[in-house]
């Protein structure tokens, strides 16, 4: 896709230098498809072969790094699809590398945080106008997957491979938006199922709830086995509220004052008028509908557009690669949570993380340890 965009002259300031397939086939089909453009069995004799100025990492997840890292050595600004890695031990790695080359731009493929509708909804919660956050919630399981779509490469669903499932796959973007907007929680528990559904080794089904501190919290739900599917965003201020429905509509309820001042305001007559239906909490609601028009792929294409934009003229980053780590942490976090059965830190051990993933990847024996 994103090659047919660059091709196409949709992306200002860019253009396809080369492309890379390990996959014969495809490679065949590529270069018919975009003859005059260099294609390449592997990422090393594109780096070498100087057409690029940037690449992109449509990789394997546990690929994002090394490639990466590899385009960064050779003065190459890269744009690295989510996840950034599948462990957070990768990601440092990544940003240290990148943070050695700070004249080259590290960016990733967090194209949600184009969506207009997301954007603004940080804004309000960002001026305040919900007050501080108390709660917030996701339910996000429209990712329904046949058993097929699992069968389609040897590496999908794999421990090895893939390094998860649906919170490595599907869902890092919520994953981002969730923190970009409400905060880095403190901890986690989660309880995750693995192969619930489907003939996998790697979760298709997590609940967690997380420990932002001073009694806040959240919970994040994801699921590929659930064909009606939901997509709730919930959060909840001591001001008001925003509720997401279908990440295309928000309706934002925000209250005349702080919620414990109407309480604190409300005396026993008003409670007996309240119970009665002669007292309406209306009153001291105002709510609104916030929507946008988002085609279709031009959430990747604005990513692309201010990556290239970024290098060109100084435009800001919208997604920072550096970012990455976040969603990363988080994924880990909940997976050694539902491993351990218990709660824990979101500055977890990370040697204990990847011992457990190691164990987990013996036990598929079909790739080497991590």
């Amino acid at each position: 896709m994103y090659a047919r965009m660059i091709a196409d002259g949709e992306i200002p300031g860019m253009t396809l230098g080369a492309i890379a397939d390990r996959n014969s086939d495809r490679r065949a089909v590529i270069a018919q498809e975009y003859s005059g453009t260099p294609v390449y069995s592997g990422h090393e004799e594109l780096i070498a072969g100087g057409e690029v100025d940037a690449v992109v990492t449509t990789l394997p997840h546990y690929d994002h790094p090394a490639v990466a890292i590899a385009a960064l050595d050779a003065g190459l600004h890269v744009l690295v699809e989510k996840p950034a890695a599948v462990f957070t031990r990768q990601v440092r790695e990544l940003i240290e590398a990148a943070e050695a080359k700070p004249e080259l731009t590290f960016a990733i493929m967090f194209n949600q945080r184009t969506n207009p509708l997301y954007r603004r909804i940080k804004e309000i919660v960002d001026a305040g106008e919900i007050g501080a956050i108390r709660r917030s919630s996701w339910t996000i399981t429209t990712w329904w997957r046949p058993q097929g779509y699992y069968e389609q490469s040897g590496w999908r669903a794999t421990w090895g491979g893939e390094g998860g499932g649906v919170l490595v796959n599907q869902a890092p973007h919520q994953l981002d938006l969730w923190q970009w907007i409400c905060g880095v929680p403190k901890s986690v528990f989660a309880k995750a199922a693995f192969g619930f559904r489907r003939d996998i080794a790697v979760e298709d089904e997590v609940t967690a709830v997380v420990d932002y501190g001073d009694g806040v919290t959240g919970v994040f739900i994801t699921a590929t086995h659930d064909l009606i599917g939901t997509d709730r965003f919930e959060i909840l201020g001591d001001k008001g509220k925003i509720v997401v429905d279908g990440s295309k509509v928000a309706t934002v309820t925000r209250l005349s004052k702080d919620e414990r001042e109407i309480s604190a305001s409300i005396t026993p007559e008003d409670v007996r008028k309240m119970f009665r239906g002669e007292m309406h909490l209306e009153q001291y609601q105002q709510s609104e509908e916030v929507s946008f028009d988002s085609a279709w792929g031009s959430q990747h294409g604005e990513v692309l557009r201010n990556f290239a934009a970024h290098i060109l003229d100084g435009e800001p980053l919208l997604a920072p690669g550096a970012d990455g780590i976040a969603g990363v942490r988080l994924a880990n976090a909940i997976h050694l949570s539902a491993w351990l059965g218990k709660e824990v830190p979101i500055d977890f051990d990370e040697d204990l993380y990847l011992a457990e993933l190691n164990q987990r990847i013996r036990d598929e024996g079909q790739f080497p340890e991590r």
